[in-house]
């Protein structure tokens, strides 16, 4: 039940999708989600109405090719498993979109079972 959210600049369709499968696939092999549990929004930025905006922070050089990849999941996983997700998700990126590892930026936002709701105006993960 992660939900994903990736911004571009100026990526099509095609980098897109390939941006969306790295991490997914990140998410199955390091954290165990099932494969039919993908929830993404994927969005392109022109550059002009849409921008994004970065710097070189800790000594990260980046470019026009920086990818946001925001996630939001519930809570529990250990810094190693987060570790190890964020290292995978930037050797797919790069393997699938030609995304250079540097220019990938991941935030992940833990919540717990009653912030989620899959449909019908219900909880699902509550009990009750």
């Amino acid at each position: 039940m992660p939900f994903v959210r990736i911004d571009a600049l100026r990526a099509d369709a095609e980098r897109l999708d390939a941006l969306g499968r790295a991490v997914h696939d990140a998410l199955v092999e390091t954290i165990g989600f099932p494969p039919n549990d993908r929830f993404q929004v994927l969005t392109s930025h022109d550059g002009t109405s849409g921008m994004l905006r970065y710097d070189d922070y800790l000594g990260v050089p980046r470019d026009d090719g920086i990818v946001y990849v925001a996630l939001t999941m519930r809570s529990g996983r250990t810094p190693a498993q987060k570790q190890a997700l964020y290292r995978r998700i930037a050797e797919l990126a790069e393997e699938y979109a030609g995304t250079e590892p540097r220019n990938v930026f991941i935030t992940l936002t833990e919540n717990e079972s009653a912030d989620w709701s899959f449909g019908h105006g219900v909880a699902q993960y509550v009990e009750g």
